[in-house]
C-alpha cells in the first residue's frame, strides 16, 4: 500500500463573515491511499486559525504519514493525537479504501434509499440586508430550523434580524439556533443571553472565549438560554479531560466537528461521554468539500439523532466537487440517480 497527499483550495461564492472575520477561502487536504487497482481517499479539513493542529509543520506531518502508512491505522491514530483534521482523513481513507464504492463509508438507507437527514439552514454574518436576504431563502427553501452567527455587527441590528422572524414565525415553526463563536465578554454575557431569549431561541452556541470553565459552567447554570459547547472542546484529546470539561461546565447541548476533534473515534467519545451526563450533541460539518461532508453525513445518519445537524455548508464553494449530495426542504439528501464527479479520484491522484 502506498499514500500521497494532495492540497486543494475551496472557493467561498461569496465572502462568509464570522466572528473571527470573513472567510474567501478555505485550504483542504486530501489523502489517498492505493492497493493495487483499489483507492481510498479521505479529506483533512484543516480550518486556520481556529484548528488545534493549525501549525507550521502540518504538511511535514503529512509527509510522516504517507511515509509510514504500514503502521496501520489504529498506531497512526495513536501518533496523530495532536492531529484530529489528519486522524479524521486517514478513518476515512481506509474505510474508503476496504469499501465496494470508494464514496459509501456507511452504507445504510441514507445512501441506498435517499432517506434524509434534517439540517439547519446556516445564516453568515454581514449586513442586515445580506442576512435578511439569506433568510428569506432559507425560509422559502423550506428550512424549519435557522443558525444565525452573531457577535460580528452590532447587537442592536442582531436583535431586530431576530425579532423580524418571531414576528412572522413562532417556535413552533421555525427553530432558532445562534452561533456567537466566542464573541461575548465574560461580563456581558449572562445579559445578552437574557435578552437573546426573548426570542425563545433554541440554543446558543459558544457564547464566550474557550479555557475558561468557571465562566462557562457559570453562565451554563444561570443563563436562561440553552448553551452549546463548540471551541470549548477543541484540543481537548484524553477521556480524561473531555470528562472533565463535561462535568465542570454541565452544558445543555454540545456541538461536534469531527475534523476538529479527532474523526469519528474523537466524535464517538464525546458522545458517550455526554449521553452518560444527559447532555445532548449534534455533529456540524467544518467547510469540508463535498468529499469530507459526505463522509461526516454518512456517519451521522448511523447515530440516528432526532435533532437537526449541521451538514449545509456543502454549496459554499466556487469549486467543490459534483457529488450525489444536496439539499431540499431542509434536508441532506445523497441522490440515487445523482453520481461523483466523473474521474474524481483520478484528478486528485495527478
Amino acid at each position: 500500500m502506498i499514500a500521497f497527499y494532495k492540497r486543494h483550495e475551496l472557493i467561498f461564492k461569496r465572502p462568509s463573515g464570522t466572528s473571527r472575520g470573513v472567510l474567501k477561502k478555505k485550504e483542504t487536504w486530501f489523502l489517498i491511499l492505493k492497493n493495487g487497482q483499489n483507492y481510498g481517499i479521505g479529506e483533512c479539513g484543516l480550518l486556520r486559525g481556529l484548528s488545534f493542529d493549525d501549525v507550521p509543520h502540518y504538511e511535514e506531518k503529512l509527509i510522516w504519514v504517507c511515509e509510514n502508512i504500514d503502521l496501520g491505522l489504529k498506531n497512526l491514530l495513536i501518533e496523530l493525537i495532536d492531529f484530529p483534521s489528519i486522524q479524521f482523513g486517514l478513518e476515512q481513507a481506509f474505510l474508503s479504501l476496504r469499501a465496494k464504492n470508494p464514496f459509501h463509508l456507511y452504507p445504510s438507507n441514507f445512501i441506498l434509499n435517499e432517506s434524509p437527514i434534517e439540517i439547519n439552514g446556516l445564516i453568515w454574518m454581514g449586513s442586515k440586508e445580506f442576512m435578511l436576504e439569506q433568510i428569506s431563502e432559507k425560509l422559502e427553501s423550506g428550512f424549519t430550523c435557522i443558525k444565525m452567527k452573531i457577535g460580528a455587527i452590532d447587537f442592536e441590528t442582531e436583535l431586530s434580524l431576530l425579532s423580524s422572524i418571531r414576528e412572522v414565525y413562532g417556535k413552533e415553526e421555525i427553530e432558532l439556533r445562534v452561533d456567537a463563536n466566542g464573541a461575548f465578554k465574560p461580563m456581558e454575557a449572562l445579559s445578552k443571553l437574557k435578552t437573546l431569549s426573548q426570542f425563545e431561541l433554541h440554543s446558543i452556541e459558544q457564547p464566550i472565549k474557550p479555557g475558561n470553565l468557571q465562566e462557562m459552567a457559570r453562565l451554563c447554570k444561570t443563563s436562561p438560554l440553552p448553551i452549546a459547547l463548540d471551541e470549548e472542546l477543541i484540543g481537548v484529546v484524553s477521556l480524561q479531560e473531555k470528562r472533565k470539561v463535561l462535568e465542570s461546565i454541565n452544558p445543555q447541548y454540545i456541538i461536534l466537528k469531527p475534523s476538529l476533534i479527532g474523526g469519528y473515534k474523537g466524535s464517538q467519545e464525546w458522545i458517550d461521554l455526554a449521553e452518560a451526563l444527559d447532555i445532548k450533541w449534534w455533529i456540524t460539518s467544518a467547510l469540508e468539500s463535498n468529499i469530507g461532508l459526505n463522509a461526516i453525513a454518512q456517519w451521522t445518519y448511523t447515530l440516528k439523532s432526532n435533532l437537526p445537524q449541521g451538514l449545509g455548508t456543502g454549496s459554499l464553494f466556487t469549486n467543490n466537487f459534483e457529488s450525489p449530495l444536496h439539499v431540499a426542504k431542509g434536508k441532506l439528501f445523497y441522490g440515487k440517480d445523482l453520481s461523483w464527479q466523473q474521474d474524481l479520484i483520478e484528478q486528485l491522484c495527478i
